[in-house]
């Protein structure tokens, strides 16, 4: 019997009735662009090894816990700047060719890391590799919007975010079996998985036209760099939202297992509170993805803000194992609700098409921002508060929950329709 004939589905428009597809429909008739993309995406962070193993490898030659702290911070700096030049690289030479050349200048930069013995050097190649290693996100969050139309966003993202979930799951089991043969194989291996998804974006990817201004009401200051986005003043709060909740989820990396230990329990504990929430994510993020789809973004997004903050804000109370259970899963599922619509949908579709890499590399910056600083922020607060610290969190919330609300406008619906443009 011949195979039935999928239903065209043109980037950027409704099809009929798409907003109720579920995920095998909307993994099935995505282009296989889309699905390369993703895919790839899974061997690229499958092989991201170095930001895990970097603090064992330098200690190991003999640099100092400050040194490597000093290292971490290079590498989040480099982070944080690698996606907002990636935004600006999209938007002026595209995505195909800002993932290619991210993916290549990092595979060239990562085995001269362990060929390196000056700290100073060391810092520079490690902040360089960092921010052309993640230059390439708002490049793909850019192509796969383009790629599907608006109504199957929520869920291809959601995809998205699952390959990129798997892989880093994986990658510390693999980069422990690659340590026990040699650091300089870790390296190695770390630039052929990013040599690997620049290769299959330059085959399966199609190139894309310079972009131009889309309407004579946004060709303000296009070639200045992130001067226009500074002028969409609710996009601004969205990423106020943003940064502070992402200031509050990473406290699980820092303030949660000294928590743990503060309680008199083991470090097993702590390693299955992230079990918890690295399987509640994978579990329900895409079967929630099929309701929020067909939601308003806007209270998606002030939701899963609110679910983060609430969360961990009951680690606060003293109560065993069971309560840090249960504000583990009410974070998790603040995170499987919203993230896929506040970090990618919305950013996508916030602004004008030809300022759309700027505002995906905004969104990548803020969760990065946060990310290098929360950790550090977590511990000093520790030490200063003690357990009072995850009151905070509830104060942070006060705050990062309406500017979530007010930073999405209202008219925008997860299926596409009455699309944003930058205000």
């Amino acid at each position: 019997m011949a195979d039935r004939p999928r239903p065209h589905i043109t980037p950027g428009r409704r099809a009929p009735g798409p907003s109720r597809a579920g995920i095998t429909t909307t993994w099935r008739e995505a282009p296989p662009a889309a699905r390369a993309l993703i895919g790839g995406m899974f061997v690229n962070r499958l092989g991201g090894f170095v930001q895990v193993f970097i603090v064992l490898y330098l200690t190991g030659l003999g640099f100092s816990a400050t040194q490597a702290s000093l290292t971490l911070a290079a590498y989040g700096t480099g982070s944080v700047a690698g996606v907002l030049a990636g935004g600006r690289l999209c938007d002026r030479f595209g995505g195909h060719a800002t993932i290619v050349g991210s993916m290549v200048v990092s595979s060239v930069l990562l085995p001269a890391v362990p060929f390196t013995s000056d700290f100073t050097v060391l810092l520079l190649v490690l902040a360089l590799q960092a921010a052309a290693g993640q230059a390439y996100r708002p490049a793909a969050a850019d192509l796969l919007s383009r790629m599907l139309p608006a109504d199957r966003h929520v869920m291809i993202f959601s995809m998205y975010r699952l390959a990129i979930n798997l892989g880093a799951a994986a990658a510390p089991l693999l980069g422990a079996a690659l340590v026990a043969q040699s650091y300089e194989l870790l390296f190695f291996t770390e630039a052929a998985a990013g040599l690997a998804y620049a290769i299959v974006v330059a085959r399966c990817v199609p190139r894309q036209r310079r972009r131009e201004p889309v309407t004579r009401a946004h060709s303000g200051p296009r070639g200045r760099g992130y001067r226009p986005l500074l002028a969409d003043r609710r996009y601004l709060l969205l990423l106020l939202a943003m940064l502070i909740s992402t200031l509050v989820y990473v406290q699980y990396l820092s303030a949660l297992p000294l928590a743990v230990h503060d309680q008199g329990l083991p470090t097993t504990v702590y390693a299955v509170l992230i079990t918890v929430n690295g399987l509640t994510v994978v579990a329900f993020e895409l079967p929630v993805t099929r309701f929020t789809q067909r939601c308003r973004m806007r209270p998606v997004a002030a939701a899963g803000t609110a679910l983060t903050c609430l969360g961990m804000m009951l680690y606060g109370p003293y109560w065993g194992i069971a309560g840090l259970v249960v504000a583990t899963l009410t974070w998790s599922f603040g995170e499987a609700l919203s993230a896929p619509t506040l970090f990618l949908a919305y950013p996508a579709r916030a602004g004008p098409p030809d300022l759309r890499g700027r505002y995906l590399g905004a969104a990548s910056a803020m969760y990065g921002l946060g990310s290098t600083a929360g950790p550090v922020l977590a511990v000093a607060g520790w030490d200063l508060l003690g357990r009072s610290l995850w009151w905070w969190s509830a104060v942070a919330g006060l705050l990062a929950v309406p500017a979530a609300w007010a930073g999405v406008r209202p008219d925008a619906h997860g299926d596409g329709s009455r699309p944003p443009v930058g205000t």
